[in-house]
């Protein structure tokens, strides 16, 4: 029972997609063994501003972990810990939190079962059309429930989906008095988070003040503990290599740092963490009258690829072709590429199924050359207009014509979800820590009632998902693990490359969960 997608999580869908490149992060390396810092400042750096600090709003969900808990939490390892909720348990339909006693809100009100459920009933009504709580909640429609005597809240779901307590126990739990004055959430925060936002600025930087007696953190994190700083000031830093220059001159204390910088911050006694990466998922229009609807041309034209060169290039060195569509961390992630991927000649191939080359001009079936429109985006990664060029020039030797085209990210997003005038598509990179997030991009309808922009019918794939999809949490990994593999059989797309990135510390140590997030409540401050 999928639900209708409003065009405003569309964009929010491709953005999140496109150019947040997921990962697991892992603890910190440092070797910082100077006293610690009480009630000090830590400055972070930000790659670009956040106009609403909302954390159901597409802005401001990556800066909720600051000031708003959820019922559970992940570990560096990507296991699930202790939130709001001090247990849980699931089904593939249901799944019910029992709450922590002594929860309250950043205006000192106590938290009840009552709240969270209602808080959940906000983020999830369509009508509302919060971009960043739909990135988080699942794709089907569920009933919260609350029982303030026992502390009890549940979900139930109009139809099974495996990660209720991946997706439901990750949402942001917005305060009663924050659900009561939802516009003015741009920028106040009404959470239960272990720090306040007490000052913003547009364009930056935003200050946040930690809060007295939170004992409710991740795991049982506190705000007591030595060495968390009381106050943390995000400012916006856009280039990478600024960046890189603050945190050697001491200018910031902890900042994301990626490509060919990362190796100036190697060996100068920084806290790091690193964060495995996917760079390049490739897709293929396979709407009617494409070239590429043929599952025999798709097959043929990966076949086709160096995809070890490829990986070379995304990553601007020596890579390692990626082997499945998600980050190394993620739930279910499996070695799949190399053993489902089409392999052999493909020209031959591309014969057998009927298409011919006279003398030294291109393919050709039934009269019809094969052209293809290859469309990327430096916006999304530096590198993947290279990786676009290789593709391209593989595929012309094969015979193929080929458009290659780099656009801005605006005209990007304008061919995939509007006119879709593309034939192959580099680097919109889902970035997901579920194998459920990736469903929607590969089953079920086009813009702009769904996502699969790509136009997939995988008929194989489909009857896997509705099997998984019964199975709960990550019992059906193995079932996962078979659909996807379907995606690689039928070339249905192609990650390009596992790739790392990094969270770098000045005098801080940290943790960091999927993705390279911060975990507020592990920032120590040294001297």
């Amino acid at each position: 029972m999928p639900r209708r997608t409003p065009a405003v999580v569309l964009a929010a869908a491709l953005t999140a997609a496109s150019i947040s490149l997921g990962g697991c992060g892992r603890g910190p390396a440092s070797s910082t063994t100077t006293p610690l810092v009480e009630h000090g400042t830590v400055r972070i750096a930000e790659s670009s501003e956040t106009p609403s600090f909302d954390p159901y709003s597409a802005f401001g969900a990556s800066q909720a972990r600051y000031a708003y808990d959820s019922l559970v939490d992940t570990a560096p390892d990507g296991s699930l810990v202790t939130g709001l909720a001090a247990s849980w348990h699931a089904t593939s339909t249901t799944a019910a939190f029992t709450l922590r006693p002594g929860i309250t809100c950043s205006d000192g009100t106590a938290l009840t079962a009552s709240a969270v459920a209602r808080a959940l009933t906000y983020a999830d009504d369509p009508a509302h059309q919060l971009a960043g709580a739909r990135t988080v909640l699942p794709n089907v429609p569920f009933t919260a429930r609350a029982d303030d005597r026992t502390g009890t809240v549940s979900a139930t779901s109009a139809a099974p989906y495996p990660f209720l307590v991946r997706t439901i126990g990750l949402l942001p739990i917005v305060c009663p008095a924050g659900l009561d004055r939802p516009g003015a959430l741009a920028r106040t925060t009404e959470g239960t988070g272990p720090y306040v936002l007490t000052r913003y600025t547009p364009g930056g930087p935003y200050e946040f003040t930690v809060r007295d007696g939170y004992t409710w953190g991740p795991a049982g994190a506190r705000t007591d503990a030595p060495g968390l700083p009381a106050r943390l000031v995000l400012s916006v830093v856009p280039q990478t290599s600024t960046a890189a220059n603050l945190l050697l001159t001491g200018g910031i204390e902890i900042a994301a740092v990626s490509g060919p910088d990362r190796a100036r911050l190697t060996g100068r006694g920084l806290a790091a963490t690193d964060v495995a990466t996917v760079v390049g998922l490739t897709f293929f229009n396979q709407r009617p009258g494409r070239a590429l609807a043929d599952p025999a041309v798709r097959r043929a034209l990966v076949a086709a690829l160096d995809r070890q060169g490829l990986a070379n290039v995304a990553v601007g060195g020596t890579g390692r072709p990626a082997t499945d569509f998600g980050a190394e961390g993620a739930v279910c992630h499996a070695d799949l590429a190399d053993a489902n991927l089409p392999s052999g000649d493909a020209a031959a191939a591309l014969r057998a199924a009927g298409w011919t080359r006279t003398g030294g001009g291109p393919l050709a079936k039934d009269g019809r050359p094969l052209r293809l429109r290859l469309i990327t985006s430096p916006d999304l990664g530096p590198t993947l207009p290279s990786v676009a060029e290789l593709m391209a020039r593989e595929w012309t030797a094969l015979g193929a014509r080929v458009e290659q085209v780099t656009e801005s990210l605006p005209a990007l997003v304008n061919a995939m979800y509007g006119t879709a005038d593309f034939d192959v598509v580099v680097g919109s990179t889902p970035g997901l820590a579920l194998p459920v997030g990736y469903v929607p991009f590969f089953s079920g309808p086009a813009p702009a009632r769904g996502l699969d922009f790509a136009g997939v019918a995988d008929p194989a794939y489909d009857a896997l998902v509705a099997q998984a999809l019964k199975e709960a949490d990550t019992s059906g990994c193995a079932t996962w693990h078979r659909a996807a593999a379907a995606l690689f059989r039928a070339a249905d797309a192609l990650p390009i490359a596992d790739g790392r990135s990094g969270v770098y510390g000045y005098r801080t140590t940290f943790a960091t969960s999927f993705g390279g997030q911060l975990v507020p409540t592990s920032i120590r401050l040294h001297r």
